[in-house]
C-alpha cells in the first residue's frame, strides 16, 4: 500500500509517498481500508515540530527524539473494514468504519 511518510521533522518537503507493508490486525483490532481522511493543523505541527518552548522536552519524548515516532501522520479516517482480528465479533469485513487513529483504542465502527 502507499502512504505519505514523515521520516524527520521539517517543512512539507520532508514528506514522501512510499510503499509500505500493509498492517495485519492483532486479535482485537480491525484493518480499515481508508476512503477519506483529513489533514489537520495538528499534523502540520507534528511534522514541523512546532511546540511551545516550555513543552519542547516533553514533546520530543512523546512524539519522537529525531523524527516522528509514528511516521504516518493523521488523526482520523473513514472507510471500509478490510479484515478483523480473531477476537472481533461485532464488526464484519465489508462494513463501514471510522477511527480516531492516534490511539488504537479509540477506533469506532
Amino acid at each position: 500500500m502507499k502512504a505519505v511518510v514523515c521520516a524527520k521533522y521539517g517543512p512539507p518537503e520532508v514528506l514522501q509517498i512510499k510503499k509500505v507493508e500493509k498492517p495485519a490486525p492483532k486479535d482485537n483490532e480491525l484493518l480499515i481500508k481508508v476512503k477519506a481522511t483529513t489533514v489537520t493543523s495538528g499534523d502540520a505541527r507534528v511534522r514541523g515540530f512546532r511546540v511551545p518552548l516550555s513543552f519542547w522536552l516533553f514533546a520530543r519524548i512523546a512524539l519522537g527524539i529525531r523524527g516522528p515516532r509514528k511516521n504516518i501522520l493523521g488523526a482520523d479516517l473513514a472507510g471500509e473494514i478490510e479484515s478483523t482480528g480473531k477476537e472481533v465479533k461485532r464488526f464484519k469485513k465489508g462494513g463501514p468504519g471510522f477511527c480516531i487513529s492516534w490511539t488504537s483504542w479509540w477506533c469506532l465502527c
